[in-house]
Formats: C-alpha cells, sequence, structure tokens
C-alpha cells in the first residue's frame, strides 16, 4: 500500500498492551485512514510498515496467538 511520508506526520503512536518494561521488544502502531502504521518503539525514526486493514487484523491474530 503506498501512502504520502506526510500522512505518517503527527501520528499518535500507541505501544503494544503486550509490551513489557526492562528492555522488552516493542512495536508501536498509530490509525491511518486507511490501515494502520507500525513501527519498532526503540528505533522509530527506521521506517514504518504501514499495513491495508485486513493484513493488520491478520498481524495482530497472529500476535495474539503466540
Amino acid at each position: 500500500m503506498l501512502i504520502s511520508p506526510s500522512a505518517l506526520v503527527g501520528l499518535t503512536w500507541r505501544k503494544s498492551s503486550r509490551s513489557g518494561g526492562g528492555g522488552a521488544q516493542c512495536v508501536e502502531v498509530a490509525n491511518l485512514p486507511v490501515g494502520a502504521a507500525v513501527r519498532d518503539s526503540k528505533s522509530p525514526d527506521s521506517g514504518h510498515l504501514v499495513l491495508a486493514p485486513a493484513a493488520f487484523d491478520q498481524l495482530r491474530g497472529w500476535v495474539k496467538q503466540r
């Protein structure tokens, strides 16, 4: 899915509810009008993964099974 980089400016990012303290591996998610953006909380400037709603739902379901 292609979106403009400017669409990612000013997003409200939230950390996964499964994130723990103490240096745990964490991801952050931001809602988009056309899906969701996902990034590494430890390296937020290294890039984003933008997913369509169905793809994000599949990813979330896979993570919940782990």
